[in-house]
C-alpha cells in the first residue's frame, strides 16, 4: 500500500520560494500520477499541479503557472513542487495524493485521486 508524506512546508514573506517534498513508501510511486492540491482558510481544496508517472506530462492551475514546478524521483521515491514568487494567494495546507493510474487525465480533480497524503501548511505573510 503506497503511504504520501508531504513536507517543507512554512511561513514564508511575499516574493520568496518554498520547496515541497512528497515521500512515498510502502510501494514504488513511479507507477502512480501524482498530484498536488492545497486548501485555504474557508475555501474547498483545489487542484495545483499533477505529474505523470514517467514526468511526460506535467499540469498546473492557472493560478501558479509559470511560478510552480513539479519533479520526481522514482529511484528515491520523492517528488517535489517548487513554488517560487509565492502570495498571499499561496496560502494553505498542501498536500500530495495519488492516481490509481500513471497519467494526469486533463484536469486535476481530487475525485480521481484515491490515495492521500498527510498535508503541510505553507504561509505567505509580510
Amino acid at each position: 500500500q503506497l503511504e504520501l508524506v508531504a513536507s517543507g512546508g512554512g511561513l514564508v514573506q511575499p516574493g520568496e520560494s518554498l520547496r515541497l517534498s512528497c515521500l512515498a513508501s510502502g510501494t514504488n510511486v513511479g507507477y502512480y500520477a501524482i498530484g498536488w492540491f492545497r486548501q485555504a482558510p474557508g475555501k474547498e481544496r483545489e487542484g495545483v499541479s499533477c505529474i505523470s508517472s514517467a514526468s511526460t506530462t506535467k499540469m498546473y492551475a492557472d493560478s501558479v503557472k509559470g511560478r510552480f514546478a513539479v519533479s520526481r524521483d522514482n529511484v528515491k521515491n520523492i517528488l517535489y513542487l517548487q513554488m517560487s514568487g509565492l502570495n498571499a494567494e499561496d496560502t494553505g495546507v498542501y498536500y500530495c495524493a495519488a492516481r490509481p493510474i500513471n497519467t494526469c487525465g486533463s484536469s486535476i480533480s481530487e475525485e480521481a485521486y484515491n490515495l492521500w497524503g498527510q498535508g503541510t501548511q505553507v504561509t505567505v505573510s509580510a
